[in-house]
This record gives C-alpha cells, structure tokens and sequence, in this order.
C-alpha cells in the first residue's frame, strides 16, 4: 500500500530537475535560507522542526508562553521483536499454492491470512517544555525564523517597551537543546519552567534543574484500526526510559524550585540547556531489563557542557551542521520576494512562479530534514522524521518499506550527505538478521525477507494481527529487496 505522510523528500525531488547550478561555495548570503513567519505556530504541523539527528525539538514560537516538544529517536514503544511469532506459518503454502494453480483467489486470499503476524510498534512523543512567561499585552513586530542553514530558530516581538528574543538550536557535537531568551527594555524575563509527556512520567525541580523521567508504552495499537479497548498499553518496569534534564544557565536573574517548576526573575538574559536520553540499547536488548542508564547519561551531558557558554555551543554547532549543509548550493537566481514571510511567498509563487530563490528555499528544507534526522546508528528517519506529538501516530509513525523509508532516502547520496544515508544501511543490517527467521518461520526459505512495515525493533513479519490484514498490504514481502538497492547506490556514490 502507497502511503504518504510527511514525506522529508519531496521537495528535493522536484527541485533537482531545475537545478540551474550546484555547487560547494562558501557564502553568506546563500540562496534558499530562512523560513519566516509572522505568527506563533498554532498546531504541530506550523511549528519548527529541529534535530540534530537524534533529539527532535519543535518550537512554536509564542507570545504568553513557549512550548518546546522535544522526541528522541529511539523512543519507540515494545521491545525486542520475536520474528518466529508465527512458527507453523511456513505449514499453509503448499494450500496456497495450490489455490493459486487453480486460480482461486478467494480461496489463496483467505489462506495467505494464515501468514501474518503482529503490527509494528509506534514511535513515540516523549513530552514537552514549556515557558509560562509573565507577560500580557499586544505583541508588536513578531517575526518567527528558522535559518536552514545554521539550523538556528529565532524568535523577536516587542511588548510594553520590551524586545524579547528567543534562540534554539539543537547541536550534535554536544547532543544537548540549547534555548536562550533575552528581554531589552522596561521589563525583565520573569517566567516558569516546567515539563510534561504524554507518556507515564514524573517531574521534579532543584539546584537549578528540571528533571523529566518516565518510559514509553507498552505497545499502541495502530491509528488506523479505530477505537479498539487497550489502544494504549503502559506497564511499570517495562518499556524503554527517558530522562530529560534542564539546567538554567548564564542568567543575571534569581532562580527558584518550586514543586516541579523553576522560577526565573529578574532576568534580562536566560541560557536553558536541555540533555535528552533513553535506555534504549540496541534492536535485540530488552530497553527496561538491559537498557542504558538513561538518567546517567543525561546529567553526564549536562556536565560535558559546564566550561562552554552559549556562544561556544552556538558555534560548535554552526560549524557541524554548516559542514554538511554548505556542501550544496542551489542557484536559481537573485531573491525576489524574500523579505516577505514564507505564507506570502508561496501565496505569490501560485499567483506567478517567479520566486525562484523559494524553490531553492524548498530544495534546501529537504536536506535540512535530512541532516536533522537522520544521525543516529542503525535508526533511520521514520514516517515522521523525528518529530511526533501522538501517541498513536498516522500508521504508528513507523517504516513502511513499500515505498516511504526508501523516498526519504532517495536524495542522501545525490545531494550530498552519504553520512545521513548509514543509519538505513546500518537499520537493514538488523533487518537480515530477524528477517532470515522471518524467511525460514513463513517461507521455510534460506535468506532473509522484510514486509510492509518494520519498526525500532527490526520487525520483518507480515503485519495484519495474525489475520485481520487484507494480504494486499499486510503481505507485501519486497521490502528487502527495494531496501538493498540503498546498499548498492551507497557504493556507486562512495
């Protein structure tokens, strides 16, 4: 089945075919660079995605208060798949066969039932941060950005005689969220930090820090079977963990614990650094059982960072994401239009397709998702990237190997950025491994196979709950052969 749902790719896939030049160049005024609002976003899909391959950030950007939806990539319901789930499905094929040579379909569709296992399991949302800011009043000059190439998401408004300021970015050489807001004027930052998940989870404050602790589901049936009892499945001392801690930093103001919030006062700048970890550790190991030490980790994060300021973090992370970013120009010809907000522009380019710096803006978005998502080992970008605030997702935000992991892949190697590209390889390495149990429990075949969707876990069976699939999707059983023509263009380009 060919579904499509926040595809990273599209846009580089149409803008590939008008490429008037690429090319390496270093320039600061590059084409194709800032998305510009002027509004807060007001629902997940008009927020700022931001990544540094592992952590997913999503900024919205508002006025009274700020919420930063923060994901991992490993943050998967389930655990460790068991790939001969369904032992004697080998045992029904001589049956189809012979139904397929009789050409009864009915009959073959009914019995190719009997080859089906469990659904994958769901990416999943691990919670939010949010700033309660004091402020009331009209917001006036508001302008929301997401440099592209910087990977850098800036905020600006004045209010009462104030400009606030607010800047994230999510940096890979030292996998922490950095936020800093900054008030000029008559009235300084006063707000509340605090945090929240959908998930089961505590949250606690002190010493300058949030803590955010809790584990994912059990498992999450798919959106797309409907209100079923137990969609959603959470069991104590199972599941994988995470832990989210946030230190207040470089700030001239007062900071309280109160409960689980801190209290910033009296500030007129606030550095917020933010270290995000599971203990997820591997495809094969059980998360809660054998899972890493999630809160170590993260407060090890924490520490790592103590010597460097905001502007050293800020650089180390320009440099990084520069590096692969810059590696591609796209040079449709000068801007025209882009002083305007990113709405108005396209609202123009449907009236007269002239803005040509927006289909290098376009082009470029797609590759910026790419470098965001896609730096973890062995997990490639899933259905929605990294970004996810359901707990039952649009088909679980899982891989669906039919065609969608493969089209988030297409542009890796032919825009540059081979580096993004080794998480799918590394992911279909774990795939023949579960996959060559998949073969011999359903085809009682040599080999290895992978069907419609997969997950974390390098789930190959045929989806369907053992059943309840219509084989048309549930049995698809190409996925490993479309998924190894990833491992040959990564050698044709290497």
């Amino acid at each position: 089945m060919h579904r499509i749902f926040i595809p990273l790719f599209i846009p580089v896939l149409f803008a590939v075919a008008g490429c008037d030049r690429v090319t390496g160049t270093e320039d600061e005024n590059r084409p194709g660079r800032i998305i510009r609002m002027d509004a807060p976003a007001r629902i997940f899909e008009e927020a700022f995605p931001m990544g540094n391959g592992r952590i997913g950030a999503t900024l919205y950007g508002g006025i009274s208060g700020e919420r930063i939806m923060l994901n991992e990539a490993t943050l998967w319901g389930g655990g460790p798949v068991d790939p001969s789930m369904n032992p004697d499905a080998y045992r029904h094929l001589p049956a189809i066969r012979q139904a397929l040579f009789n050409e009864d379909y009915r009959l073959a569709d009914s019995l190719v039932r009997h080859l089906q296992g469990k659904f994958s399991e769901s990416y999943a949302p691990l919670g939010d941060l949010y700033i309660r800011l004091g402020t009331e009043g009209e917001a006036r000059e508001y302008i929301r950005e997401l440099d592209i190439r910087d990977g850098l998401s800036t905020v600006t408004y004045e209010m009462d005689g104030t400009i606030y300021r607010r800047e994230m970015f999510v940096s890979h050489p030292d996998q922490v969220v950095v936020i800093r807001l900054e008030a000029a004027g008559d009235h300084p930052l006063e707000f509340r930090l605090g945090a929240s998940s959908k998930l089961s989870h505590r949250v606690s404050a002190g010493d300058g820090k949030l803590f955010l602790n809790g584990y994912a589901q059990v498992h999450a049936e798919p959106n797309y079977r409907g209100d079923l009892p137990d969609a959603i499945v959470f069991e104590e001392g199972r599941g994988t963990r995470f832990c989210v801690v946030t230190q207040v930093r470089e700030t001239d103001g007062t900071v309280e614990a109160t409960g689980n919030e801190l209290i910033i006062r009296d500030a007129t700048e606030v550095v917020l650094i933010a270290a995000v970890e599971t203990s997820f550790n591997g495809f094969d190991r059980d998360p809660s059982a054998h899972g890493k030490n999630e809160d170590s980790i993260a407060r090890q994060r924490i520490g790592a960072v103590s010597g460097l300021s905001y502007n050293d973090l800020l650089q180390r992370h320009r440099e990084d994401f520069r590096g692969y970013f810059d590696r591609v120009l796209l040079d449709l010809g000068a801007a025209q239009n882009d002083t305007l907000t990113t709405p108005e522009r396209l609202k123009l380019f449907r009236e007269e397709a002239a803005d040509q710096d927006l289909v290098a803006l376009y082009f470029q978005f797609g590759r910026y998702l790419l470098i965001s998502a896609s730096r973890t080992p062995g997990v490639p970008a899933n259905l929605q990237g990294i970004w996810n605030e359901h707990l039952r997702p649009p088909w679980s935000s899982n891989y669906t190997t039919n065609i969608n992991v493969e089209m988030n892949y297409w542009p890796a190697e032919v825009t540059h950025l081979p580096e993004m590209h080794l998480p799918l390889l590394q992911f279909i390495g774990n795939l023949a491994k579960t996959g060559g149990v998949t073969a011999a429990t359903f085809y009682d075949a040599a080999g290895w196979c992978c069907h419609h969707n997969s997950d974390i876990w390098a789930m190959t069976n045929p989806v369907g709950d053992f059943g309840q699939g219509d084989p048309m999707w549930a049995n698809w059983n190409m996925g490993g052969a479309w998924l190894a023509t990833h491992l040959w263009e990564h050698f044709d380009f290497t």
